[in-house]
């Protein structure tokens, strides 16, 4: 079969929830993707941070087929050999007093609304279905029902009502908003230390930092959404680091398996997690065998092999490159690591001809709203491969798309 039968395919018997680069992949290693057809692509998206560590590495491949022979799943209802160690190596690692398994990184979100709104009945004393949680605005903490309730993305919400009461949202960056927008009835405040799918947006220096002692003067939980950011994506283990700060509850996902399964999880201090008795809240497949060894081996290799320092050093370059490319098409250029975005000016003929653009030359990114590129390469990626792309990236952005 050739690309175009597989597009047809999906286009006859697929919902048409994605508008997806019209490239059909069916082979991945380390920073490279191969289409059906046998072309060559760098892959500068990593599944939106999902395959950090590279596609397909080999040891959690071994891990994920030595497991897969052994034992994938018991459900919570039984204890299993992994689930323990992961807590112990994850706890160990991030600083954390407890650990919430669950598989998607929506789940996880809604496993923190759940937890924090208890809190606050049973410790902070806030009268029974009156809790607040503060979120700000262009957030994206997935897409479920509750979670498209509380975003300012149109597209997210249109046709989806009614919501779930009890989001508050304010603006990205604004400390003072958050403070302004505390009341007694406030659990927690949620955000992202840089907001993905608006565009790599980045706060304010010290955002964080002025957030968490608000939060913590007014008794309020801090909730970190690091399912993109974390695991290495902005030269940090967790971009919280970057502040010097740590929030009550941090939420990592994506490439907490390297790409290989469905692995999400709520990392919290005990007064937080404490709440959540028996039968209160679960996942049949959360917290797995099967991706719990994934994830020991994920966040193994990410150490061992020094990912993280990568993306802080080659994101310092990639950034920098990007920003020495002249041409009146470029508005701003900004990230973290290995998060980076151009945004181009509201004349340049969208991000998605450009994206179009650079896939004909074998590089694969992709637009967020209308006129923002993302580059989100693997953390694997070397100096040498960063030039490649760049000079793609500059011819095509200098030749413009309209």
């Amino acid at each position: 079969m050739k690309s175009q039968d597989y597009i047809n395919l999906e286009d006859e018997l697929g919902a048409h929830n994605y508008k997806p680069l019209d490239v059909v992949l069916n082979r991945g290693e380390g920073i490279w993707v191969w289409d059906v057809e046998g072309n060559k692509y760098m892959d500068c998206l990593a599944a939106y941070s999902a395959v950090n560590q590279g596609h397909c590495h080999p040891k959690i491949m071994g891990t994920m087929i030595e497991q897969a022979q052994i034992l994938t799943l018991t459900s919570r209802a039984f204890r299993n050999d992994q689930l323990g160690l992961l807590y112990k190596e994850l706890c160990e690692l991030t600083n954390s007093h407890k650990v919430l398994p669950m598989n998607s990184g929506a789940e996880a979100v809604e496993t923190v609304i759940k937890a924090v709104r208890k809190w606050g009945y049973q410790v902070k004393g806030v009268p029974k279905d009156k809790a607040e949680i503060i979120v700000c605005e262009n957030n994206f903490h997935g897409r479920t029902i509750a979670i498209v309730g509380f975003s300012t993305d149109e597209a997210s919400r249109d046709g989806f009502g009614p919501f779930s009461p009890g989001f508050k949202i304010i603006p990205y960056g604004d400390a003072d908003a958050l403070k302004a927008a505390i009341t007694p009835n406030t659990v927690a405040f949620m955000a992202e230390p840089i907001q993905g799918e608006a565009g790599v947006i980045i706060p304010p220096a010290g955002y964080l930092k002025k957030a968490r002692a608000i939060c913590t003067e007014n008794d309020v939980v801090l909730i970190l959404d690091e399912i993109q950011t974390g695991l290495g994506r902005t030269g940090k283990l967790l971009a919280e680091e970057h502040d010097g700060i740590e929030a009550d509850l941090t939420l990592i996902g994506k490439a907490l398996s390297g790409g290989f399964y469905p692995v999400s999880a709520v990392l919290s201090n005990r007064e937080v997690m404490d709440v959540l008795r028996p039968g209160e809240h679960g996942s049949t497949f959360g917290g797995n065998p099967l991706a719990c060894a994934i994830a020991r081996t994920a966040l193994k290799v990410l150490v061992e092999e020094n990912m993280i320092e990568n993306a802080a050093a080659m994101g310092d370059y990639f950034l920098s490159s990007l920003s020495q490319i002249q041409t009146p098409h470029i508005k701003d250029v900004r990230g973290k690591g290995l998060m980076l975005a151009v945004e181009l000016t509201p004349d340049a003929g969208g991000a998605r001809n450009y994206c179009e653009a650079l896939m004909a030359r074998g590089l694969l990114c992709k637009e967020t709203h209308e006129n923002t590129i993302r580059f989100a390469p693997p953390l694997v990626i070397t100096k040498d491969e960063i030039d490649w792309a760049l000079d793609r990236i500059e011819a095509v952005l200098k030749s413009g798309q309209k």
